[in-house]
């Protein structure tokens, strides 16, 4: 299935320019057109991330990403569900074996609700009930998710602020308990995110070929 990344913004792991070292961001159908080596549609209609370790990363952190986010923000109670549904493959994984795949991500503050990893062949979950809590709830969701295995992950949040996250790997499907977010979140805007996010801080002896990779072959994200 053709994934249509154009009305996205892409978080690359290229810097603005060679005076600016942060990440660059920009439209997924501009990444496409100038950044092939980190942004690429596939011969199927699915799109490559790929997010070299070294590389330019936020102002906050040495972490490099190739993400996709969503443009409109939204808050809860803006709709009765909202949805993220990605299915991928990860082909690649840093030295680490951890990475970000998906996220329900807050604006304007680096401590998200919902962060999904796909660590050590697992996909986990961070969960954070309250807004600002310092330290995410960590749980295990699906155990046996290999390197070149195509698997979904679907984060599910109503405008009660109660979250469901839904991992699938080789005919096996597991699901969080629900999660309840407190109405300490009920002011503030969301968007989703996805792709590679490396859970590893980039140095000076970094290697050059350390990295993530992940093909996305089908992408819904809804509201309604």
């Amino acid at each position: 299935m053709t994934v249509n990344i154009s009305n996205l913004t892409i978080t690359t792991p290229v810097a603005v320019s060679s005076t600016n070292p942060v990440a660059l961001e920009l439209n997924g159908a501009v990444a496409i057109a100038e950044f092939p080596s980190v942004v690429k549609v596939l011969s199927d209609g699915s799109v490559q991330f790929t997010a070299p370790t070294k590389g330019a990363s936020s102002k906050s952190t040495h972490r490099t990403r190739c993400e996709w986010s969503e443009t409109q923000n939204w808050t809860l109670a803006s709709a009765p569900d909202h949805w993220n549904r990605q299915t991928m493959t990860l082909t690649k994984v840093n030295s680490a074996q951890k990475v970000v795949i998906s996220q329900m991500h807050v604006r304007g503050d680096d401590s998200p609700p919902v962060k999904v990893f796909w660590n050590k062949g697992n996909i986990t979950i961070g969960f954070r009930t309250s807004y600002n809590q310092t330290n995410p709830v960590n749980s295990t969701l699906l155990q046996g998710v290999p390197l070149g295995t195509k698997f979904d992950v679907i984060i599910h949040a109503t405008s009660a602020g109660m979250v469901k996250v839904t991992a699938r790997c080789n005919g096996v499907s597991k699901s969080s308990s629900e999660l309840q977010l407190d109405d300490t979140w009920d002011t503030h805007l969301f968007e989703f995110h996805g792709g590679v996010y490396n859970q590893v801080d980039y140095t000076d002896t970094t290697p050059a070929d350390d990295g993530s990779v992940c093909i996305i072959s089908d992408l819904s994200l809804s509201h309604g």
